[in-house]
């Protein structure tokens, strides 16, 4: 059942699933396979390789794992009550493990986290496709627009029942109704946010099974040939989770749906994404890959990089990259803090260690006042932790004040990636360390292609940065009026030029292809370079004519233009 083989100058041992039970396209649950597999590899001493031979594999929720595991940015206690998570392939504490697909498609059955990395060292995930029997996004094409009405055409994937005029869409182990809607107009490749049609429907009736008229009150605003994706918004599990793991790379992965929130990664580090297919699959007919963020990272540290991938078709940020404020809600003693999880959807784990560098931060300024080391940290409840530190804390805590964990904070890389078909921003990042955005392409955000924030009111994601550098990069009609391409927005309220947030962000040598949206907004920051960049502006209506009307800056300075062209095409 085992092999041996040398690769980079040492040895390492090869396990084949169809050992283990494992046939590709033999329509059979490999989920037993998987996981006897898993628990030999994990008995092996040194590298270890799983192979899987090229084909199709399914797996059904029926025998999945199931553990509790709290991740961040997916809902609250009352959106779902059970944490317990529904695994597909699960690592627990393993070191030097490979799984090799070879090529080969794994179809998940029923809601699952479809990879689950706890507590494991070095693992690798390559040359796989995963994707949903039955995706959790609804879809369907627009055929006809009528004063009252509209026809819609149901992708085959999707089943639905109407009782009373009313429909429920349906599969094995879900339903709903309510939840957010969007628009994908496929002759301009642009996503949007609309109405849930469905929510305020008159009477929805069957004209034959996939065809439906839909009775409304107003003129519907969608468009024929656009098509609509629906979902019910409770992200009850992940794409995949990395959780207090190291060393992770994903090579050659095409994730091609991904249920709740994308693949999470959580208090890891050194993480590789290249050459991620996050797009779904051409011969489905489907548009939609994730039904939230493609990948996100809260609490990591390291570096992460995500290189030479392809993102199209979410309902949330392609990438995002932040650490979580902890509001102080009690002082048990001079070198103690309780501190609480202020977002409703981020919330169990714990985010703190001893030995961990922490800063206390106003909350309306996100002015850090003072540093100090954990020495020790409990998780008193799912909201709440204590940490004692090596030092007393100032007297001068303000009732909104918040802690950041400093060493969390990790460096990022993101170079010669695609991204389209997005109806938010393309990437989110807020850590102090060095960033790098380069050679990348944004098509069409609707909102920012490139957004950092800071915030402790709001979402809790913290914190500062220190070192940006975008370049090289080509925005394609990203943006609108709220939302400039290249977004710099803390959500400081006491704002002083004197006491910035961020500080060096450099943009060089970018192609903005814009209207009339600003392609830089800066607020509350410290040494700007926007340098070298070539800014096309087209249409008749625009009334962009020079670099300041693209721009805008509010309490920065030490601000550089220079080398910036200003085009206008009509």
């Amino acid at each position: 059942m085992t092999k041996e083989q040398f690769a980079n100058g040492g040895r390492q041992t090869v396990l084949q699933l169809a050992d283990f039970g494992g046939m590709p396209d033999s329509g059979e649950d490999a989920m037993s396979a998987m996981q006897l597999a898993i628990e030999a590899a994990s008995r092996v001493v040194g590298p270890v390789v799983l192979e899987c031979a090229p084909g199709r594999y399914d797996f059904f929720a029926s025998g999945a794992t199931r553990k509790p595991y709290y991740i961040s940015n997916t809902t609250s206690e009352a959106e779902n009550p059970d944490v317990t998570k529904t695994i597909g392939v699960f690592l627990k504490g393993m070191r030097e493990f490979t799984l090799e697909g070879n090529g080969s498609l794994f179809v998940f059955h029923g809601k699952q986290t479809m990879f689950l990395v706890d507590e494991c060292e070095h693992i690798v995930f390559q040359n796989i496709n995963v994707d949903y029997e039955q995706p959790t996004v609804v879809e369907m094409t627009v055929l006809e627009t009528g004063a009252r009405h509209l026809i819609l055409e149901v992708h085959p994937a999707f089943r639905y029942e109407i009782e009373e005029g009313k429909l429920t869409w349906v599969a094995d182990n879900w339903r709903f109704l309510a939840g957010p809607m969007q628009e994908l107009d496929l002759e301009e490749n642009r996503t949007w946010r609309t109405d849930n049609i469905f929510e305020h429907a008159v009477k929805v009736e069957e004209i034959y099974r996939g065809k439906l008229k839909v009775h409304v009150n107003d003129r519907p605003v969608q468009s024929n040939g656009n098509v609509l994706q629906v979902r019910d918004g409770i992200r009850d599990q992940v794409g995949a989770f990395i959780n207090r793991s190291s060393g992770i790379r994903f090579t050659n992965v095409g994730m091609h749906f991904m249920h709740g929130l994308g693949i999470v990664c959580q208090f890891s580090e050194n993480m590789t994404f290249d050459r991620m297919d996050m797009r779904p699959r051409k011969e489905t007919g489907r548009t939609v890959s994730a039904f939230a963020d493609f990948i996100h990272f809260s609490g990591c540290r390291g570096l992460i990089q995500v290189n030479d991938s392809k993102f199209s078709g979410g309902h949330d940020d392609p990438i995002n990259v932040h650490g979580t404020h902890l509001r102080i809600v009690g002082q048990p003693a001079k070198n103690q803090l309780k501190v609480r999880f202020m977002h409703h959807q981020t919330y169990g784990f714990e985010a703190f260690f001893a030995g961990d560098e922490v800063e206390l931060v106003r909350s309306k300024s996100l002015h850090a006042y003072h540093s100090n080391k954990v020495t020790s940290a409990v998780l008193l409840n799912p909201r709440e932790m204590l940490l004692t530190l090596e030092r007393a804390v100032p007297e001068a805590i303000e009732p909104e004040d918040v802690v950041e964990n400093v060493t969390w904070t990790p460096e990022v890389s993101i170079i010669g990636n695609a991204f389209e078909r997005v109806p938010t921003r393309g990437i989110l990042a807020t850590t102090r360390r060095k960033v790098v955005i380069a050679r990348n392409r944004f098509e069409k955000m609707t909102m920012s292609a490139v957004f950092i924030a800071d915030d402790a009111e709001s979402w809790y994601e913290s914190g500062r940065v220190q070192q940006v550098s975008i370049q090289d990069n080509h925005f394609i009609a990203c943006g609108n009026e709220q939302h400039p391409v290249v977004f710099i927005a803390p959500e400081n309220t006491l704002i002083s030029a004197e006491q910035p947030v961020h500080s060096n962000i450099q943009i060089e040598n970018n192609r903005f292809e814009t209207t009339s949206v600003l392609v830089l907004s800066a607020k509350s920051t410290r040494n700007i370079g926007f340098l070298n960049n070539e800014i096309i502006v087209k249409g008749d209506q625009s009334e962009c004519n020079v670099l300041d009307d693209v721009m805008r800056f509010e309490a920065c300075t030490a601000i550089v233009l220079e080398g910036n062209s200003l085009i206008r095409e009509v």
